[in-house]
Order: C-alpha cells, then structure tokens, then sequence
C-alpha cells in the first residue's frame, strides 16, 4: 500500500513523479486500513539529505503489506548545517519531542558524517543515544543504516568499529548465511549491496555482543544483522537503499575534489560497479583532465550522463523484499496503539518466538 502524503514534504511529489504511489490523506481518511507509523531518524548531510528521504520513503512505500504508511522525518538539531539546510529540516520535519510524545511502531536511523575517531565525541552522539534508548523500549523494531549501526554497537555492547586499511567502496555480492529468519524469507540467498565507508564492524565483533547475523559477504564482511531477541534491531552496514546513481554521484564528488586539491590522488574506481568500457571512458576523461590541468585549460565536463545510462542496478529487489518482510513482520506484532511497541502476549525478549524453536 502507499506511502500517505500527510504533509507538505517535497519528497512525496518528487516520488509522484517517479510514478511511486503517494496517498492524499483525504483519501486516506476513507480508507478501513490499518495504519503503520514510521519514523526516519535524517542525519545524513544537507547534500543528501534530500535524497536519503527519497531512498527510504521509496523502499518503505513499496512494502506490499496491507497498510498505510506515514513516514515522519526528524533530524537532531545538534547537526551542523547551513542556513538552508537547518531551514529546510525546521519547515518540513518534525520534533522527537512530537515523535516521542505520539509514538511509532517502527524507526529507520540513517548514517552520518563523522569527523571524529571515537563516535562518542560526536555532537550527535548523545541526541542518537537519547533516541536509540527511547525506541528500544517503546518502539517495535529499529532498523540502523551503516554508522548508526556502529554507534549502536558501541553504546550497546562497547564495540567499537574498526578502521580499514583503505575505503569500502563498490557493489559486493553476499550470502544469506541464516535462511530460517523472516526478515530473509522468499530473499535471494545469494544478492548485491553497495558499501561505502571506511570503518566496520566485524563478524567477531557482532559475535562476541551475541547478535545473530543473516547475511554477510567474504569482501565487504557482515551487511545484514539482528539484535539478540532476533528482531528489536536490525543492523545494515551496507547501503540497500542505495540509488542506482549513488555511486556515481559519490565517485564524481572525489573527482571534484581531486580538482580542488582536497584530495591528492586520482579516486579509484568503485568496486564491481562500472563496467569495462564505462571505466575506458572514466580513464580517457582522467587523461584529458589531467591533460587540462596542467596546460591551465578549460577543465573538460565530467561524462555524469552518458555513464549513469551504463549504469545497472543489482540490489534494489532484495532491498525492496527485506524491508517488505520487516514491514510486515512490524505489522503483525505491533500494538494498535502507537504509544505501545507490542500486541498483547508478545513477548519483548522474543518478539518472534525464536528464541524457544
């Protein structure tokens, strides 16, 4: 069922746009259909800010389960942004304080820039922590995209995340390692899913605080994991979410930087994600640039278009069919009552009734 468009957020027009299907809440209000109420924790950078929202409104609208969905984006006000960007977050997103007071049956947090080694000097870290410590008791299921997933682990279970040797950056193939699971039911055993970061969190890592792992890649190492009751958490390291674009649009930013100095070697490429002739034509444009730069020339236009019609999408089905699964898993044990995470007999430390199977 759709996503409901119950405010003035320009997200739900650009997805109308994109032929998604985007409810009137007029209409809505006629509809016998339950609700479902899902929050999305925004504290990725004013630049992707925008498209983040699109991302996770688009996977969560094409849940099939029959439901209405209305999205409510917040943000930490201890984020720093521009003046635009702190506009746009007052204008259109909502407060914890309302997210708090009137409640949610599920909660997506996104990832974040970090400039700090340790998460916990962060200036979101105690806002995230306060969040986090809030959902765990009264909302039924928190998915955690990449960094938040690492702060979570720390504040959790003291794991601190691991600098790699150099950044994870491309489009890795995974196993489903645990195929019982419903958040993997009907899943391709075998999917894609892009990662960018420089930091991880180990599959020794995840044992050792006693979380349960679903899928994993032997290059990118754990994508997809479980808090110990099997459900109250879910863990992403990787970037279902992603655009088929994203990457590029990543990639393109290094280049720039490149350009500007902020970086001093060329970006390599990301992994499994260009084919062999869009990387020719990637490496005839570093020559000309390079060509350019040093004559002091015109710099020549980066090829953003003919490459993204190269471009392939190998990871959005799996992502849609998780976040269907957890959408409806969400919907058949939560309470009615948004203020309250559980139905009457589930039991919080075995929400799913695995623990004792």
């Amino acid at each position: 069922m759709p996503i409901v468009a119950h405010s003035d957020l320009p997200t739900f027009d650009r997805l109308r746009q994109e032929g998604e299907a985007i409810l009137d809440p007029d209409r809505a209000l006629h509809q016998d259909i339950r609700e479902l109420h899902i929050g999305l924790l925004n504290m990725m950078p004013d630049a992707a800010l925008a498209a983040t929202e699109r991302q996770f409104f688009r996977l969560v609208g094409e849940s099939n389960q029959i439901a209405q969905f209305y999205v409510h984006p917040f943000t930490v006000p201890q984020l720093p942004r521009s003046e635009q960007g702190r506009a746009y977050t007052e204008r259109y997103y909502e407060t914890f304080e309302q997210i708090r007071g009137e409640g949610l049956d599920a909660l997506i947090i996104t990832g974040a820039n970090v400039t700090q080694p340790d998460l916990a000097a962060e200036p979101f870290w105690e806002p995230l922590i306060e969040v986090i410590d809030w959902a765990y008791q009264n909302v039924t299921s928190t998915l955690c995209s990449c960094l938040a997933t690492h702060a979570v682990l720390q504040f959790l279970h003291g794991q601190k995340r691991i600098r790699l040797p150099e950044k994870r950056w491309g489009v890795y193939r995974h196993q489903v390692v645990n195929r019982v699971h419903p958040l993997v039911n009907d899943v391709n055993t075998l999917f894609d899913v892009p990662h960018s970061r420089f930091n991880e969190i180990s599959r020794e890592q995840f044992d050792q605080a006693g979380l349960h792992v679903l899928a994993e890649s032997p290059q990118a190492g754990v994508h997809l994991a479980v808090s110990e009751d099997y459900f109250r958490i879910v863990y992403y390291q990787g970037h279902p979410e992603y655009d088929t674009i994203s990457l590029l649009k990543e990639y393109k930013r290094e280049v720039n930087r490149f350009i500007a100095g902020a970086r001093p070697d060329y970006p390599p490429f990301p992994e499994n994600y260009f084919t062999l002739q869009t990387q020719a034509i990637l490496d005839e444009y570093k020559y000309q640039l390079v060509e350019a730069k040093q004559a002091g020339i015109t710099l020549p236009a980066f090829p953003e278009v003919l490459i993204s019609e190269r471009l392939n999408n190998t990871w959005h089905d799996t992502a849609e069919a998780v976040i269907n699964n957890w959408m409806g898993i969400v919907y058949q044990i939560t309470n009615s009552e948004r203020s309250l995470p559980f139905m009457e007999g589930i039991d919080p430390s075995d929400p799913l009734g695995l623990r004792s199977s």
